[in-house]
């Protein structure tokens, strides 16, 4: 597994296009949940893309073999909730999914997340159903369930060690 964390700036146009098309394929298409995935966090300084690809090398082009598998999206302190940092945004290709992906994905996630902003929590707005996945890498419930886009989400924090 190859894993990549980089700033807007450093996504060639093929890995940014990877990105939106599995988030699209995912979260608008697969869960028929019509939203603006395109939220302008995407391009800000603060925010930092997380990719696994299936192969050693990086995709520069279609043809190229290197295939998105995985990602997720951290947001700085203060960029979408004050004082907390954020993941959000994340995604496993169905091919992937009970493959242990997704939890490699969440575990590398938090720990990028923790080594730029050690000294803050992360807040996420976790879909429901996933409330027990998150649990288990250490996020807790704080607020009542919601509705977001028409699916049941939930305030989660995972504290920092560095706290």
């Amino acid at each position: 597994m190859n894993w990549q964390l980089k700033s807007f700036d450093e996504l060639s146009n093929y890995e940014l296009y990877q990105v939106l098309r599995l988030r699209c394929n995912v979260f608008v298409v697969e869960q028929e949940c019509p939203f603006v995935e395109l939220d302008n966090l995407d391009i800000h300084t603060g925010c930092l893309h997380l990719m696994a690809y299936d192969g050693s090398d990086i995709p520069v082009a279609e043809n190229h073999s290197p295939k998105l598998l995985a990602y997720a999206r951290l947001l700085a302190p203060d960029l979408y909730y004050v004082g907390q940092s954020s993941i959000g945004r994340v995604v496993v290709a169905p091919e992937q999914r009970g493959s242990g992906l997704g939890h490699d994905l969440i575990d590398l996630a938090i720990e990028h997340a923790f080594s730029m902003w050690p000294a803050q929590e992360i807040k996420i707005g976790a879909q429901l159903r996933l409330q027990s996945y998150y649990e288990k890498h250490g996020f807790a419930s704080i607020s009542e369930p919601y509705l977001e886009d028409g699916i049941s989400h939930i305030h989660m924090v995972h504290a920092s060690p560095n706290l």
